[in-house]
């Protein structure tokens, strides 16, 4: 019989993995995804200081109010060029992404595409 994790387990373990190689700096600051249900988070964080720099997600306001639905695509594309517009507003522009261990297709290949159109390197 074969015993399979699950999808949660094998995503939190390529999430472990990324990070072992992905650190966010003062100068290049760490681009964290994480993507649920029905909602879409994104933080810039400087893992040297422990601290969040910008972050941006489908459950502000201002984000909600312009979509439909907070889980499609589309909704993750706007998080992605809000997160890029407050990061350029606070000086950054260089950062590595971490896709949180997410397979890069979809939603998060979403955002990471609004992100680079709206001004962030990576």
């Amino acid at each position: 019989m074969i015993n399979k994790p699950s999808r949660a387990a094998a995503r939190k373990k390529r999430h472990y993995r990324i990070r072992n190689h992905v650190k966010g700096t003062a100068m290049r600051p760490r681009l964290a995804v994480f993507r649920s249900n029905k909602h879409m988070y994104a933080q810039i964080i400087d893992d040297v200081a422990h601290h969040t720099l910008v972050a941006a997600s489908t459950m502000e306001s201002e984000i909600a109010s312009t979509l439909e639905h907070t889980d499609t695509v589309a909704a993750a594309a706007a998080v992605g060029e809000a997160i890029a517009k407050k990061a350029v507003e606070k000086g950054i522009t260089e950062v590595v992404f971490d896709r949180g261990g997410f397979i890069y297709h979809g939603k998060i290949k979403a955002l990471a595409e609004a992100a680079r159109e709206a001004g962030l390197t990576f």
